[in-house]
């Protein structure tokens, strides 16, 4: 072929496929990229109608060092494909023959395929190669057949030196999904965030027991954000988790049974009403977990029994009380109407704390149920003129609008008109917000409050207050997240922070400290234990 001539090159692999002669086809399939279109399409047409054993080395010869003229001719892998699909039998000899040393064409169409017959050659094929790009592949291929006999090679590979071969077998061992499989990715998880990160989202794609009690699981890890990882995709799996979720009430672990009722309350779930109730029947000593027991029930249809949230009402914490004010709100009753009316009829000193909860609270029905009553209207005026103005707005509009006119005049009370320092409190429970407001508002200051750490940031980029609250679990960026960023921009001494938190867990509290909080304060709070926490962190 000393002139690169068109039909010469016809000619000649003409007579190459009927002698067999493979080395010399190869030489013509070399100038593939040096001749017009026409030429390369009859060529390849030729090659078609050759022998399976003799034409499949010479298209897999092409794609591989012809990679521009296969890019533009489609036609080329089209044909491969066409003559395996015919002979699949010859596709596995193709992989276990030592004539063929890149296999990377044949190991794709393995995978495109699902070749189930085809797993012990690949299975050998990546016991033997030493070359990374071959190994990802057939661990892809083997992840898109699926089989479990593949689960003991992907499980070695997760403890690979190459990065990329760790999280390829975790792809694929999550498409091959049996419990099996999830028990060597959980066996996997501690030892980096990413890599967990991608575990736990295969368990919520797969949803077997295996997977349901791992994120479960991780709902107590000793860092905050694998915490809220895991909890918002439980959140996201719903009522399916919840048999699992409800087992985790019989532990001790307050901080393990305040995330259980956080993510039961936000999955909304009815099966979930009776165990929560026989939790709290059950008096638990911790202030936050019966918080969380009341604010997960305000979220939740109680069809029965609801009656039995009045108690909360006179809980020894403020915002156990809170809780269980919104609770009952939720769903009110004569009867409950009727429960509270006989607790304002006990001692004085429980029925004006009663009283000062309904109008922190902003209960409306409970707060309209009793605004006819001589007794609550003359508890409630002790506090309502001194409220925050949000609180007293929301009244007078709820009471005007019910035609309590007379009522609505005693709260009026006057529009402040003095400065207050600013303080901002970054939550994502929307009832601690509103615990918030009325309890900086009774220590003197202006609460600007946000459910959403992004907002808080956008706002601090704009203003200073004078200090920062902010919770330790939030979905999407976590309170030593939020501490960092705010620290991009503030230090310690010119912008505080304090983490307010139900957790006391070293690996949180050593993470905010590195994050610059500049103090701790555990939940619950009251007006004078947060008022303490905040003069503390001021006097420097």
């Amino acid at each position: 072929m000393s002139e690169l001539n068109p039909q010469h090159m016809i000619e000649e692999l003409q007579e190459n496929i009927k002698t067999g002669d493979a080395l010399k086809a190869q030489l013509v399939l070399s100038c593939l990229d040096q001749v017009d279109t026409g030429t390369r399409h009859k060529l390849i047409y030729l090659l078609s109608r050759a022998d399976v054993e003799f034409a499949v080395p010479l298209f897999i010869y092409v794609l591989n060092h012809k990679v521009a003229v296969a890019d533009e001719m489609p036609i080329v892998r089209e044909t491969l494909l066409s003559i395996l699909l015919a002979y699949p039998d010859k596709l596995l000899s193709f992989l276990s023959s030592k004539d063929i040393t890149n296999k990377m064409e044949l190991i794709r169409l393995v995978g495109e395929l699902r070749m189930e017959d085809a797993m012990p050659q690949l299975l050998q094929l990546v016991s033997a190669s030493e070359d990374d790009s071959e190994i990802h592949l057939i661990i892809e291929t083997l992840g898109l057949i699926g089989d479990p006999d593949a689960i003991s090679t992907l499980t070695d590979f997760l403890y690979a030196a190459n990065r990329e071969l760790i999280i390829v077998a975790i792809r694929s061992l999550g498409q091959v999904g049996t419990s099996t499989a999830m028990h060597r990715l959980a066996e996997r998880m501690g030892t980096d965030n990413e890599i967990d990160y991608m575990i736990l989202t295969i368990f919520t794609e797969v949803q077997d027991q295996i997977s349901l009690e791992k994120l479960n699981d991780t709902i107590r890890s000793h860092y905050a954000h694998m915490r809220t990882f895991a909890k918002s995709e439980l959140v996201r799996i719903g009522p399916k988790a919840v048999p699992v979720l409800i087992e985790n009430l019989l532990r001790d672990d307050p901080d393990f049974l305040i995330h259980t009722l956080n993510v039961l309350g936000d999955i909304g779930d009815e099966s979930s009403v009776v165990p929560i109730r026989k939790l709290l029947t059950n008096e638990p000593k911790s202030a936050n977990v019966r918080f969380a027991a009341y604010e997960a029930l305000a979220l939740l249809p109680l069809r029965k029994g609801a009656y039995t949230l009045t108690a909360g009402l006179t809980d020894r914490e403020d915002h156990v009380c809170v809780a269980a004010a919104r609770a009952i709100d939720k769903n009110f009753s004569s009867i409950l109407g009727a429960g509270i009316k006989n607790l304002l009829r006990g001692s004085e000193e429980e029925a004006r704390h009663i009283a000062k909860i309904i109008v922190n609270a902003q209960v409306d029905n409970i707060f309209l149920s009793l605004a006819e009553d001589e007794l609550f209207e003359e508890l409630a005026l002790i506090y309502l003129p001194h409220t925050h103005r949000d609180i007293r707005k929301h009244y007078l509009a709820l009471l005007r609008q019910a035609g309590h006119d007379e009522f609505a005049r005693k709260i009026s009370g006057d529009e402040e008109e003095t400065v207050r320092p600013k303080v901002v409190a970054v939550d994502d429970s929307r009832m601690i917000l509103n615990i918030y407001k009325a309890t900086l508002h009774e220590l003197g200051y202006d609460p600007v409050l946000f459910e959403f750490p992004a907002s808080a940031i956008e706002w601090l980029n704009k203003e200073k207050p004078l200090m920062v609250l902010t919770d330790l679990n939030m979905p999407d960026i976590t309170g030593i997240q939020l501490t960092e960023m705010i620290r991009e921009k503030y230090s310690a001494k010119l912008l505080p922070v304090i983490m307010v938190t139900t957790q006391n867990e070293s690996h949180d509290n050593e993470a905010a400290h590195v994050a610059g909080v500049n103090s701790i304060l555990q939940k619950p709070f009251n007006a004078n234990s947060l008022g303490a926490a905040m003069e503390e962190v001021l006097k420097g």
